[in-house]
C-alpha cells in the first residue's frame, strides 16, 4: 500500500482522479482544499471541476471522518492533512516562504517521514512543484491516467507488403480477405514485395473482414475539393462515409485537415442533404498574449476567435462558385440555417441530433471535455475533431494528456470511428518547411 497526497491541479484536471488510485491511501493537505475553493464560481470547465470536487468530498465526509479517514470503494483510504507551521521546520530555507506550493510540499514530506516503511508519492501535474519536490528527496510524478504518449499514437494506417499476384487479385476482384491485426477502419497500403511502384490504397471493413479500395473523389471533386495525397485521400474516404459517426483528424499545420472536413461537411450537408446543418465550432484559446475583452455583439466577439472558420469555408465556397455558378453563398448557407460556426462554450447540456459536427483545434481540449462534447452527439448526427498536438494554447494539457490523443487512442477498436494522422503539408512550399524546420 502508498500514500499518495495529490496537488490541487491533479483534481481540477480530473475530478476522478480521487477513485484511480486503486486500494491505496489519497492525502489531500488542506491547502488543496482552499485553493479548489476559490474556483468553484468560476464558469468555465476548472469551475465545474472544482465544484465536482467538493460534491464528491461532502459524500465522501457523510460515510465517515475526512480527518481520519474515509474507506475509498476500491479500497485505500481517502483523508484530509491539516498543515501545521511546524512542518516548515524540516523544509530548506528557500522553501519556508508562506505560499500554497509550500504548505502542499510541506506536507507531503511530513507524511513521508511519518510512515517511513510506506511508499510516498507527491502526484502534481505542476512540473515546477515536480522539481522542488525532488530536490527535497520527495518521490514525484505527474497524474498520468489519461496520458497516451504521443511517439506511440495510433496513426490509422500502414503498409503491408504482398506478393504481386495478390496487389493483382485487389485490382481483379476489388477486395482481399483482411490480414490478422488490422484495426476497425483502419488504412492500408498495400506493396508488390518486388514492385514498390505495384501498389493500392484500401481499408479494413470490419464488417466483412475485408480490405477494401477507398472510395473515388468523383469528377467535380468534394466541394471542388480534390486530395493531393494518399493521406487525404484516406481522410475524405471515412469523411464521406456516413456509417462512421466519429472521425479524429491529427496533423501538423498545412496538413489539410479542417479544410477537408468543412469541405466534406459542406458536399454532405448542402449537395446530398444527409444532415440538417453544418456546424463547425472551436475552443476559444489565443495565441500568445491576450488582447483582452472584444467590443461588440456575440457575433463581432466571436469573428477573431472564428476567423480561421471563415477563411476555410470562403476557400471552398469560392471554389465551388467557379465550378458552380448556381452554389449558394458563404451568407446564404448561413441564413438558410445551413451552416452554423460558434464556439465550444455554450455546447454543455445541449443534444445535436441529424448534424455534421467539425470541432476544430480539438488539442487544446481535456479529456474531460472531449467526453463532453462527444456525449452531446444525438441520433444522426456526424462528429469530427482534427489539431495538431503538438500545437497547443491551453496550459492545463500537453501533447500526451490532451483530449484529441486521449479520443483517438480510446476509439481505435470501434467500429464506427476512424483516425487518419496526416503528414504532408499542403498549404504551400513555405508553409511546409517552417512546420519542418522551425
Amino acid at each position: 500500500m502508498k500514500n499518495f497526497i495529490l496537488d490541487t491541479n491533479v483534481l481540477l484536471h480530473d475530478p476522478q482522479s480521487l477513485f484511480k488510485f486503486q486500494d491505496n491511501n489519497i492525502i489531500i493537505p488542506i491547502t488543496v482544499i482552499e485553493e479548489v475553493d476559490r474556483f468553484k464560481k468560476d464558469m468555465n470547465e476548472t469551475g465545474r471541476n472544482a465544484r465536482m470536487v467538493s460534491r464528491i468530498l461532502d459524500s465522501m465526509r457523510e460515510k465517515g471522518s475526512l480527518a481520519s479517514g474515509v474507506t475509498m470503494p476500491g479500497g485505500g483510504t481517502l483523508r484530509i492533512e491539516m498543515f501545521t507551521e511546524k512542518y516548515f521546520n524540516n523544509l530548506p530555507v528557500d522553501l519556508r516562504v508562506d505560499n500554497g506550493d509550500n504548505r502542499i510540499i510541506a506536507v507531503a514530506q511530513d507524511v513521508r517521514d511519518r510512515y517511513p516503511d510506506m511508499v510516498t508519492i507527491f502526484v502534481t501535474k505542476d512540473s515546477n512543484l515536480r522539481i522542488k519536490a525532488d530536490a527535497i528527496g520527495l518521490t514525484a510524478e505527474d497524474y498520468e491516467s489519461d496520458k497516451v504518449d504521443i511517439q506511440d499514437l495510433y496513426s490509422g494506417t500502414r503498409t503491408i507488403e504482398m506478393s504481386a499476384d495478390a496487389v493483382d487479385t485487389f485490382y481483379g476482384q476489388g477486395w482481399l480477405a483482411a490480414p490478422t491485426g488490422l484495426g476497425p477502419n483502419e488504412f492500408i497500403t498495400i506493396i508488390d514485395s518486388l514492385n514498390p511502384n505495384h501498389s493500392a490504397i484500401c481499408r479494413h471493413d470490419p464488417d466483412n473482414a475485408r480490405i477494401v479500395p477507398v472510395r473515388k473523389v468523383p469528377k467535380e471533386g468534394i466541394w471542388s475539393l480534390f486530395p493531393r495525397n494518399r493521406e487525404q485521400s484516406f481522410a475524405l474516404d471515412v469523411l464521406m462515409d456516413d456509417s462512421i459517426k466519429l472521425v479524429t483528424l491529427v496533423g501538423k499545420a498545412g496538413t489539410g485537415k479542417t479544410l477537408l472536413a468543412i469541405a466534406a461537411g459542406l458536399h454532405k450537408t448542402a449537395e446530398e442533404n444527409i444532415y440538417n446543418r453544418l456546424l463547425v465550432s472551436r475552443p476559444v484559446f489565443p495565441m500568445g498574449k491576450d488582447l483582452g475583452f472584444l467590443p461588440g455583439d456575440i457575433e463581432e466577439k466571436l469573428t477573431p476567435w472564428m476567423q480561421p472558420i471563415f477563411d476555410n469555408v470562403e476557400l471552398l465556397i469560392s471554389g465551388h462558385e467557379s465550378e458552380k455558378r448556381h452554389s449558394k453563398g458563404y451568407k446564404e448557407l448561413m441564413a438558410m440555417g445551413l451552416l452554423d460556426i460558434e464556439p465550444l462554450t455554450y455546447i454543455r447540456g445541449r443534444s445535436i441530433p441529424n448534424q455534421y459536427l467539425i470541432v476544430d483545434e480539438a488539442q487544446n481540449l481535456t479529456p474531460h471535455e472531449i467526453k463532453t462534447i462527444v456525449t452531446r452527439v444525438g441520433e444522426g448526427t456526424k462528429i469530427v475533431l482534427t489539431g495538431d498536438p503538438y500545437q497547443i494554447d491551453n496550459p492545463y494539457v500537453d501533447s500526451s494528456s490532451n483530449g484529441l490523443t486521449y479520443l483517438v487512442e480510446k476509439f481505435k477498436g470501434e467500429r464506427i470511428a476512424a483516425h487518419v494522422t496526416l503528414t504532408k503539408g499542403e498549404r504551400s512550399e513555405l508553409a511546409e518547411l517552417a512546420a519542418n524546420l522551425l
